[in-house]
């Protein structure tokens, strides 16, 4: 490691994930002088097809209903950000948290969640789909830009932060080279060759980077909801924390236009997120003491975390855009048309897998067999919202010539 490098390792947190102590990369690779391990991994997900793709992936709203609505891409970012910053303040490394963060959702089918959910539904006699699962799945074999390995061979530390950002995935310590059947797929396959801990928690950089993500959808969600007239202003004041925020940005802006009160809303609904967070977190840390990353690793419980009065304010907060937002009818009918795309893809696939692009048809096996069922959840996976609309419409529009 370059004195920078080293420089930057003395401004950590004993607790910190250090470039230095890395477990590594399951095919060994040399270090460069100029980036450390994490940033490598970082730029790698920067890099790849799958991070690419996520700009047309949905959020909430499908790409074509408007082009200042979030996309997984612009969550990403977004999610990242706070990350980098918060992890900046408490001294963690930014790096790897920044990776985390921009990583997280590349597993992500078409059409969000109702895109997971119909997947997950098509393959429940094919060991069933997990966006989760499916974001290490593209990291360590989907991705093939390396001539020495499939995957982006990003290092163990990034991995276990995919793998439970949101906690430990198992109760106890288990065989990894047997893993247990309840895992999803991804996991059971990838286990075997490299052991990520499952039952323990992940490092607190990871654990910031899944805050981070409640942080950013909650925030950013009502704001795409507000902007696309699903809801109005004064009716979010029916949460308390919310409405405080509302009166204090109505009170000080009184004539401000409703974009920009909507914008000072969203600021301060992220900047006292971020607070109680870290107001939280240095809390439990002071309380736990560790003295190194296994010990955020073993403490039993998440060191990061918001206080409870925050947790109960972000729960309403999810309750009224599920009730307001998710569930909307203009929503629905969306969900209601991706649902239909998304299994009639998956039904002719797996029946038909020669009408699968000539790699992919490689890939797979007998029609109907589980190994075609893989090959096609991974190839729709993949695709973004108006590239499974082209598709569908390529093989179900009869009167379509051109495929």
């Amino acid at each position: 490691m370059t004195e920078t490098l080293v420089n930057y390792e003395d401004t950590l947190a004993p607790y910190a994930c250090k470039p230095s102590q890395s477990r590594g990369r399951l095919h060994p690779e040399p270090e460069t002088p100029s980036r450390s391990c994490y940033q490598r991994d970082r730029d790698r997900v920067i890099h790849s097809s799958s991070f690419r793709r996520l700009k047309h992936k949905t959020q909430v709203f499908v790409y074509h209903e408007g082009d200042h609505f979030r996309t997984r891409l612009t969550h990403s970012l977004e999610v990242s950000q706070i990350t980098r910053s918060a992890c900046r303040a408490m001294h963690l490394n930014e790096d790897l948290g920044e990776a985390v963060a921009l990583a997280h959702d590349l597993g992500h089918p078409p059409f969000g969640h109702v895109g997971e959910m119909i997947l997950n539904d098509c393959m429940k006699d094919y060991q069933g789909f997990d966006h989760n699962a499916q974001a290490l799945r593209i990291l360590t074999r989907l991705e093939r830009r390396y001539a020495s390995f499939n995957g982006l061979n990003l290092t163990w530390e990034t991995l276990e932060g995919l793998a439970k950002h949101n906690g430990p995935v198992v109760d106890a310590e288990i065989d990894y080279k047997k893993p247990p059947a309840e895992l999803p797929f991804a996991l059971r396959d990838y286990l075997p060759e490299n052991d990520l801990m499952l039952h323990t928690y992940a490092s607190a950089e990871a654990q910031l980077a899944a805050l981070a993500d409640d942080i950013a959808y909650s925030s950013h969600d009502l704001d795409d909801g507000l902007r696309a007239g699903l809801f109005e202003l004064d009716e979010l004041k029916k949460i308390p924390v919310v409405a405080q925020l509302i009166d204090e940005v109505q009170l000080t802006y009184p004539s401000a236009p409703q974009d920009i009160l909507i914008h000072e809303l969203v600021r301060r609904m992220i900047n006292r997120m971020v607070a109680d967070m870290m107001v939280e977190s240095n809390r439990r840390i002071r309380e736990l003491n560790p003295k190194s990353v296994d010990d955020i690793r073993n403490a039993g419980a998440p060191v990061i975390a918001f206080g409870r009065n925050m947790e109960n304010a972000i729960k309403e907060l999810k309750g009224f855009l599920f009730d307001r937002m998710y569930r909307h009818y203009l929503v629905n009918r969306m969900a209601s048309k991706a649902k239909r795309v998304v299994a009639d893809l998956f039904v002719l696939y797996n029946a038909e897998p020669e009408c699968l692009p000539t790699e992919w048809n490689e890939r797979a096996g007998e029609p109907g067999s589980e190994e075609t069922a893989r090959v096609v959840a991974d190839f729709i996976a993949g695709m973004t919202d108006r590239f499974a609309f082209r598709e569908h419409a390529k093989l179900f529009d009869l009167s379509r010539v051109s495929l």
